[in-house]
């Protein structure tokens, strides 16, 4: 739409108990729950809630394993070694305990789970549209109040530095807005940096840098460097159904170790070097080929489009970054109740750091499914708790814009091009060296320079794309900075220059601040054999 950039524009204020801000599946999880726990709710969403965000448009598996001993130590220990053991396993078990109850709630409400032979449900997935659908009618139903097409822009404090709030624009009444809270959820989810990957195109980090401006802290930013196989003609990564694909190159020869546990590398080898590669699902058994469409009926509609079968025929692919999305960095947080190192702010999905159940490398959409849900529902729960504790006190405390910087970026188009310049090519974000870190860090730092250093927009769609730009280049400092800090390769992690992973760096490594980057090293858990822990202070 177009916004007249000289017009005053009204603000709507409003007052509620939590703010959520993102209304994917951790956002409305969080909504539900506060007003559960007696909050009166906002929800605030950049797009419109039940469409937007990575999981609407998708399907995906769910981390949700029955309570039987066997099966719960399997699911935790499946991912220990993958993960760089750093994964903590009391999260892991809330996270099972939590997605196995939330699930049951699911059912309840009425989500058509698909059942056995025996009659019973299969919950180990969700198709997206039925699910946010659901999750939509659930938060409206409870009480909250949605704002659609209401991107947040900025968090608000009070004069002791607690988020009560924020203020952000609705594109369709062409106004701001602004709501004092007792607590704010961020439930932004991550950033894959416009690169296209299905659904991913509204998660730009916006709530890692209005969370940043409050002062927040960050761990696992190194962990930033997911890509996503795709058909070159098609925005789908999902990737489950690759386990059945051989992958060959131009001239239909077989590439070794593609399909393999680092096979991506592999593939980006290829592709970085000008080879096309293919894909061919010819490993799926007759009856998993009828399942698959079932299961997950996105991942077969552009091969539909374009009139290719891809069990018989070969088709084309590439990687698309999905960046923290996939990847396991986020806010970091310091309780069980999810809160950031800000008072009064919490985050919940893939806002927040997931190392804590998947440690260096991507749980894919399973571990995330349950992480949202779980994360949610004590993000929501614990913010809920915090916001009636603090009473009307909250609300009549002086508050202020967190905004650090000018914010107007002379071209915030040009800003996009030149930050995914630096994370999207394969060179830079999945191969890492020191040389090439630093390289990007100077380029990037210089861009933040002037962007500190310019005067903000007055069209509410010219902010909207600048605080876009602005994220996504706060993101990749982030991302960089720990990776430069990170001298081995771990995880998803990887560093050609330390190609083995160093026992002394099984920490954690938080990151934060604007105009200076700092990162700090901070001890993981321990579940190996007494005695032969290493590890830096």
């Amino acid at each position: 739409m177009t916004v007249n950039p000289t017009r005053v524009q009204d603000v709507r204020t409003l007052q509620t108990d939590v703010l959520v801000i993102g209304g994917g599946p951790a956002g409305c999880w969080a909504a539900w729950r506060a007003t559960q726990a007696g909050a009166r709710v906002v929800l605030a969403d950049k797009g419109y809630v039940g469409t937007s965000g990575a999981t609407a448009p998708s399907g995906t598996g769910v981390w949700y394993v029955p309570p039987e001993a066997e099966a719960r130590a399997a699911a935790l220990a499946s991912r220990e070694a993958l993960g760089g053991h750093l994964a903590d396993r009391e999260w892991g078990e809330r996270v099972l305990d939590q997605t196995y109850a939330n699930l049951e709630q699911v059912a309840q409400w009425g989500y058509p789970f698909p059942v056995d032979d025996a009659g019973r449900q299969r919950r180990t997935s969700l198709q997206g549209p039925e699910y946010m659908r659901l999750m939509r009618r659930v938060v409206k139903q409870a009480g909250v109040r949605v704002l659609d097409q209401s991107p947040a822009l900025q968090l608000l404090l009070d004069d002791e530095g607690a988020v009560v709030g924020a203020e952000g624009v609705d594109r369709q009444r062409d106004e701001t807005w602004r709501v004092h809270a007792g607590a704010v959820v961020l439930a932004t989810g991550g950033c894959a940096f416009l690169s296209n990957a299905l659904g991913c195109n509204v998660l730009t980090g916006d709530g890692y840098l209005m969370a940043a401006e409050s002062g927040a802290e960050f761990s696992g930013m190194e962990f930033s460097n997911a890509y996503g196989l795709s058909p070159a003609f098609s925005s789908v990564t999902k990737s489950a159904f690759y386990r059945w694909a051989t992958f060959r190159d131009e001239d239909g020869r077989v590439i070794e170790g593609a399909g393999a546990k680092h096979g991506r590398s592999v593939i980006a080898r290829h592709l970085e070097a000008g080879t096309q590669v293919y894909a061919l699902l010819d490993l799926a058994s007759e009856d998993e080929r009828r399942h698959a469409r079932g299961a997950q009926p996105n991942f077969f509609l552009p091969f539909d489009r374009v009139g290719i079968d891809p069990f018989t025929q070969l088709f084309p692919i590439t990687l698309r970054l999905e960046g923290t999305v996939r990847g396991t960095g986020g806010l970091r947080l310091v309780d069980h109740g999810c809160a950031t190192t800000v008072r009064g702010l919490y985050a919940a999905g893939d806002a927040a750091t997931r190392e804590l159940i998947c440690g260096g490398f991507t749980g894919g959409g399973s571990h995330n499914a349950a992480w949202a849900t779980s994360s949610g529902c004590w993000a929501g729960e614990a913010a809920a708790r915090f916001a009636l504790h603090r009473g009307a006190r909250a609300h009549g405390r002086p508050a202020a814009v967190a905004t650090q910087w000018g914010g107007r970026v002379l071209d915030a188009r040009a800003l996009v091009r030149a930050v995914q310049a630096e994370v999207h090519p394969y060179s830079k974000n999945l191969f890492r060296s020191a040389e090439g870190l630093a390289a990007s860090l100077a380029r990037l730092d210089g861009y933040w320079q002037a962007v500190r250093h310019s005067a903000p927009a007055q069209a509410a769609a010219e902010r909207i794309r600048e605080r876009e730009a602005a994220a996504m280049l706060a993101t990749a400092r982030w991302m960089y900075r720990s990776a430069l800090a990170r001298t081995e390769t771990r995880g998803m992690h990887k560093r050609l220059d330390h190609a083995g992973e160093d026992p002394a760096q099984r920490h954690y490594l938080y990151s934060g601040g604007l105009d200076q980057v700092w990162t700090r090293s901070h001890r993981a858990p321990w579940h190996g054999t007494p005695g032969r822990e290493v590890l830096a202070a």
